[in-house]
């Protein structure tokens, strides 16, 4: 087995997180993820499925003094999230928990300001990875509904659940997501090209109906980062999905 790790760099090199350089791995995904939690100081999140901890320590970077509970079911993964916090300095207001996503601990159920996740991409589709850690990550096992309910069920009232997603699973997502309140943010390759992924956020209570915002496209032709996507990368800027509550 092999248990070796990489030190990888993340908003500008602000953020620095070991990972396991076999199974799933983190990168722009979860960035844009943690740029379109809405939190702000003194705020509780909850992330599902936190893995090495790169989103919840990237959202605690760009909000100083917001408090993040991560969930991670797999034990080894959850340590070095714990030791990426203290890394980063982030120990005392960012804290992972070794439990399944699902079912979670009873000091855990509780309502949250915010809760995001970044679920397996992968419903039964396809053959799962050799890999078991990666093939967890990766494959949903048909329960991508589950994940939703789950964080619906976290969020407080007038608080945001935001997940991101594989754009061709958005009606899977959608059909699990009150009418109202819901907000879609495409992610395309580049201008003119399908998207790939995107990102969903629901207010908790709110009648709004569904906003479906331009998006962002994420490179140049020529591959560079567009500006927008490197304000979101390297400078960590907020992606603002809906008007503050």
């Amino acid at each position: 087995m092999n248990d070796a790790v990489t030190e990888d760099r993340f908003l500008g090199g602000s953020v620095i997180v070991r990972q396991m350089e076999r199974g799933f791995r983190a990168g722009l995904d979860a960035v844009m993820l943690a740029a379109a939690v809405p939190a702000r100081a003194g705020e509780e999140v909850l992330e599902l499925g936190a893995g090495a901890g790169t989103a919840s320590l990237c959202l605690a970077r760009r909000v100083e003094g917001v408090r993040i509970a991560g969930i991670e079911i797999d034990a080894g993964l959850a340590a070095l999230a714990n030791a990426n916090a203290e890394a980063n300095r982030m120990i005392a207001r960012v804290a992972f928990v070794a439990a399944d996503a699902l079912a979670l601990p009873a000091e855990l159920r509780r309502p949250f300001d915010h809760v995001f996740c970044n679920p397996p991409f992968h419903g039964d589709d396809g053959e799962a990875p050799p890999d078991e850690a990666r093939a967890r990550a990766l494959q949903d096992g048909g329960k991508l509904s589950a994940w939703i309910g789950a964080g619906l069920k976290r969020t407080t009232s007038r608080g945001t659940f935001t997940l991101i997603l594989r754009a061709d699973r958005l009606g899977e997502a959608m059909a699990s997501l009150p009418d109202r309140g819901l907000t879609l943010f495409p992610l395309w390759p580049r201008t003119g090209e399908p998207a790939k992924r995107a990102i969903l956020q629901v207010r908790h209570g709110a009648r709004a109906p569904l906003r479906v915002l331009p998006g962002l496209a994420l490179h140049e032709a020529d591959g560079r980062y567009t500006p927008q996507a490197d304000a979101v990368l390297r400078a960590g800027e907020a992606i603002v999905l809906q008007p503050s509550p």
